[in-house]
Parts: C-alpha cells; sequence; structure tokens
C-alpha cells in the first residue's frame, strides 16, 4: 500500500466479515478477484499486525521462486502473501507447514488469477484453504451502504415503494456505468479514469498474463477482449469471434480462458429447467466490469440517448457484477444464468439456489409494462413451484406492481439503497 492510498478514506468492503470468519477457522484463506479491486487494501485494513509480503517485490518473488520452502519456513507465523500465482511453487510449501501447524488464520494469500483454475496450482490446498472472491467496488460499497439488495429479495421483503409525484431527475445510471468499479478509477475524474483503464488493461496484458499461460503475443487477447467489450450482454458466438480475429475456434477458447483466469470477463451459462440440457446451451459474455467495458467499446455519458442499445446491454452487464458480488458476501451457493428459448423468448439474469429459482430483466427505460414480463412468465411456468419470485430492473424511482402479472417493477437504484 502506497503513502497516498494510506491517506485516503477506506471503504469498507462488505466481504470483510466474511473474511473475518474465514481467518477464524481455516488456516488458508484466499482472497481472489481481479488486480487493483482492492485485495491488498482489505487485507492491511482487517488486521495491520499481519506481516505483509507482496510478490510483486522483485526481492520478495525471487526468494519465493528459488527456495519456496525455505521462504515459507522463514516466514513470522500469521503472514499475508500477496499476489500469490507469481510464485505457483509456494503452494506446496504452505501446505507442509499447514500440515505441520494448522492453527486458523495463519496464511493469508490473495490473487489476481484464479488459482483453482491454474495448471500449475493443481493443487488446491483442499481441506486447508478457502476461496473467497473480492469484486471491484459494489455501488452500495460507493455509497457506504449495507448492500441487502440481494438478501431482502430473496428473502421476499421487498416491497411496494412510492416516491410521490415529481420531476424526474436526471438518470444516475450513466455515470455509474462509465465509472465502473476499479478503486483507482472512481478516485479519478472521468478523462483521468479512461486513461488509468487503459494503463490497466496495458499491463495486464504485457505481463499478468504470461503468469496464467504460455502466450507468445498478447496483442490477440487484447484484440479479443475489445471484441467482447462491444458485444456484453450477448449469446457468446465463437465461430463468429474466430472469424473476426482470424484465429481458430481453439485459440479463441484458450484466450477466452485465459481473460475468465484474470476476472475480467465471464461466461454466464444457460438454464434450462432439466438440468442436463444447460450444457448445450450457448453462455452469454459479460465483461466484468462496466467501465473497463465502456473505455473498450467507446462508449462515453454523453451516447446514452444515442446510443441506448449498446448501453442496454452495457446495463446487463453492469447489474449481473453487482448482484453476484452481493451474493458472494450473502451466499456463494447461489448461482447465475441466462434464459433463451427456441421463440427467442429470454431472461437476462436467472439465481437459483438448490431448487429455488429467481429471474430478472433489466430495462434501460423508466417505464415498465405486462409485455416486458413475457421471459419471467416462461420461466416461472418452467419452474413451477420453485418459482420463488420475478422483477423487472428500470431507471424510475418507484417500486411497483405490474399490472396484470404477479412481478414487480423495481429500480435499479435500490441495488445500492438497500
Amino acid at each position: 500500500m502506497t503513502q497516498s492510498d494510506a491517506e485516503l478514506p477506506y471503504i469498507r468492503r462488505h466481504l470483510q466479515s466474511g473474511l473475518a470468519a474465514a481467518l477464524g477457522d481455516t488456516p488458508v484463506v484466499c482472497l481472489l478477484g481481479p488486480r487493483q479491486c482492492g485485495k491488498s487494501t482489505l487485507a492491511i485494513h482487517h488486521d495491520p499486525r499481519r506481516t505483509y509480503f507482496s510478490l510483486d517485490d522483485a526481492q520478495y518473488l525471487t526468494l519465493a521462486r528459488q527456495d519456496p520452502t525455505g521462504f515459507v519456513a522463514d516466514l513470522p507465523p500469521f503472514v499475508t502473501i500477496d499476489e500469490i500465482q507469481r510464485a505457483p511453487g509456494l503452494v506446496l510449501a504452505i501446505k507442509q507447514a499447514v500440515d505441520a501447524d494448522r492453527r486458523p488464520g495463519r496464511f493469508l494469500l490473495t490473487g489476481s488469477a484464479n488459482l483453482l483454475q491454474l495448471p500449475k496450482l493443481a493443487d488446491s490446498l483442499a481441506g486447508r484453504m478457502e476461496c473467497l472472491y473480492l469484486h471491484p467496488f459494489t455501488e452500495s460499497e460507493k455509497q457506504g451502504t449495507k448492500g441487502a439488495f440481494l438478501q431482502t429479495w430473496l428473502e421476499g421483503s421487498l416491497a411496494v415503494q412510492l416516491t410521490g409525484t415529481r420531476a424526474p431527475a436526471p438518470s444516475q445510471l450513466p455515470a455509474r456505468l462509465v465509472a465502473g468499479g476499479y478503486p483507482e478509477a472512481n478516485r479519478r475524474t472521468p478523462t483521468r479514469a479512461r486513461q488509468w483503464l487503459r494503463q490497466y488493461l496495458k499491463s495486464i496484458i504485457e505481463r499478468d498474463i504470461h503468469d496464467v499461460a504460455q502466450i507468445k503475443d498478447g496483442d490477440d487477447v487484447a484484440r479479443l477482449i475489445e471484441l467482447l467489450a462491444n458485444r456484453t450482454g450477448t449469446l457468446l458466438n465463437v465461430t463468429e469471434l474466430s472469424n473476426a480475429t482470424g484465429s481458430t475456434r481453439r485459440t479463441i477458447e484458450n484466450h477466452l480462458a485465459i481473460l475468465e483466469k484474470l476476472f475480467l470477463i465471464r461466461r454466464l451459462p444457460a438454464w434450462h429447467r432439466n438440468a442436463t440440457k444447460r450444457l448445450v446451451k450457448s453462455p452469454k459474455i459479460h465483461l466484468c466490469d462496466s467501465g473497463l467495458a465502456a473505455l473498450l467499446s467507446d462508449l462515453t455519458l454523453a451516447q446514452w440517448i444515442d446510443e441506448r442499445q449498446r448501453f442496454g446491454h452495457l446495463l446487463e452487464s453492469f447489474v449481473l457484477q453487482q448482484l453476484i458480488a452481493l451474493a458472494d458476501c450473502t451466499d456463494p451457493d447461489i448461482r447465475f444464468w441466462h434464459y433463451r428459448d427456441k421463440d427467442q423468448v429470454e431472461v437476462d439474469c436467472i439465481l437459483s439456489c438448490g431448487n429455488k429459482i429467481w429471474a430478472a430483466e433489466i430495462k434501460t427505460s423508466r417505464t415498465v409494462t405486462a409485455a416486458d414480463t413475457k421471459g419471467l412468465q416462461r420461466v416461472a411456468t418452467l419452474a413451477g413451484k420453485d418459482f420463488q419470485s420475478g422483477i423487472v430492473f428500470h431507471d424510475g424511482d418507484n417500486t411497483l406492481p405490474i399490472t396484470g402479472t404477479p412481478f414487480l417493477a423495481v429500480p435499479i437504484s435500490k441495488l445500492w439503497e438497500l
């Protein structure tokens, strides 16, 4: 953490209580998430007394790679090791140390790549390590609210709420979408934030990719993520991406896997009532941060009116990211899907926990009608008694029943107001 970081006010993360619980009963806890999402800051603020080592420091990295067993043996009893994916050999040494001393909270690791997907780290410290996922700032973290929307919805406690008659205020959404969630980007003006995001992606392409894959030239990966930014919130079509880049399908799949390991994109699988049919449906592709997606697709605040369809796809990725981040702090067993059938009836986001199903449509408009619930009705029919509730997110102010349906129209702002 730099001196300038220390002078900035600390924004409390929703994952803080989950981190404390994990360190209280597990020998190794690993905070995973994209680079610059706040993992190091959270780790340091959680317990400043822990000795901290960053493998971005060349001296520590050399020691860790050359003599992992000696490096771990010389560590204090309770330690934080940042960017663990840079020295995969440490994992076996940590396993040996934990087997000799299984006190909870001994090792707090952070990783900017998904350790569970890295071939070099095949031994995942099973039974010894708990992985927690930290995302860029959610809007509720920025606002300093509790982030209770998801829990309120799942508990069935969302209620009709009217704000009264008033002149509509300008939408908050464009600024929030373009800003995204990276802490450093949010500390800058919009122009400076875009420059920071450019440098951020350049750094990942030039350095971090080589921590997770054998790849000669990162330019092809950079080109792919730019194409994906322009397709965020749409069905993944590997053949079309292959044709657009001149790369083979195998190369595209490999590059997609790299971007997933670095927490830059996610594939949202298709939901079907029959679980065996989920595997044959096309996933949707989403960039994990709307600010990065806006930069790469050249979307700015001034285009909110003229580029409403493109902003609609960006909004879908934005809301999904908020919900997934809240889920990782509320109930990690929640799974996320999308729905689309041969009639092109679709639902943007489906949540499942056990057999229970919830569904959400996401709209940029301020008004919602029964026509916007066609997909919700289809999913409710398929899910039957397991269907819990459906909502339509909109850019208005009121939580209202949608006439002629059992569904609610819910302001997107509830994601950070509750």
